[in-house]
């Protein structure tokens, strides 16, 4: 029992029990990835079902990883079978736990919020866009911003973090950023800024290739959704994106 009720692994050379970055991150990424499906759905169709569905995953998965144990946690099995072939990268267990302890409050909320009140308003929107930019950051660039906080309520400090970032080493050369890699980058999203700017909206609605002359929105201006469009319930949507204001 006492083997199935623990927080993560313990290995001789290590002072602190420690977890798999790697099977952490692709985990951090699933996730990400099911819960943006969620947010979109919910934002572009007004529909919370699966937002609801996520909710409730999200907030079993997380409370396996911290009142059980990871290691049967489903998103971070499925991580650690897409990550097997890999080295494990080792970090310290109890800064995630309580990074994870966060994101099960959020859970939480959105269970009380969404699930069981439905209710809809911009406390979501917020709650929904902290659990984004956690999984995301996690993800995308192995950094834990939750792991950061911990040392603000722990009096010993977090061990072991990903890419030795506790011990603040000397950068070396291949990670250093120039003058002119600045440059580059000021000058792209200068050009992005540009673009957007001078891109405006078409004056008629596109042709469609392969489309039916009957349904076509072309030079005759038809502006009535074909039938696919509206058996999926994407008419509006298709007016939209032919230009049908």
């Amino acid at each position: 029992m006492n083997r199935i009720l623990t927080f993560g692994e313990h290995i001789a050379e290590y002072e602190v029990p420690v977890l798999n970055e790697r099977e952490v991150r692709a985990s951090a990424g699933i996730l990400f990835v099911f819960a943006m499906v969620a947010f979109m759905h919910a934002w572009m169709l007004g529909d919370f079902r699966l937002t609801k569905i996520f909710v409730i995953a999200f907030l079993v998965d997380f409370t396996i990883r911290i009142f059980i144990n990871p290691r049967f946690a489903p998103s971070l099995i499925i991580g650690r079978f897409a990550v097997r072939n890999q080295l494990p990268e080792y970090v310290g267990a109890p800064q995630k736990r309580f990074a994870w302890a966060i994101g099960f409050v959020l859970a939480l909320s959105m269970l009380y919020l969404i699930v069981i009140n439905n209710v809809i308003g911009p406390i979501n929107l917020i709650v929904c866009a902290a659990c984004l930019t956690l999984m995301f950051f996690e993800s995308a660039f192995g950094i834990c911003l939750g792991c950061k906080v911990y040392n603000g309520f722990h009096k010993e400090q977090a061990q072991l973090c990903p890419g030795g970032t506790c011990e603040v080493p000397a950068r070396q050369e291949i990670q250093k950023i120039g003058l002119a890699q600045t440059l580059i980058v000021a000058v792209f999203l200068a050009m992005i800024v540009f673009v957007s700017r001078n891109i405006s909206a078409p004056a008629e609605a596109p042709t469609l290739l392969n489309a039916d002359p009957a349904t076509e929105s072309g030079a005759g201006g038809d502006c009535t959704p074909p039938d696919w469009a509206v058996a999926m319930g994407h008419a509006e949507k298709w007016k939209l994106h032919h230009n049908c204001k």
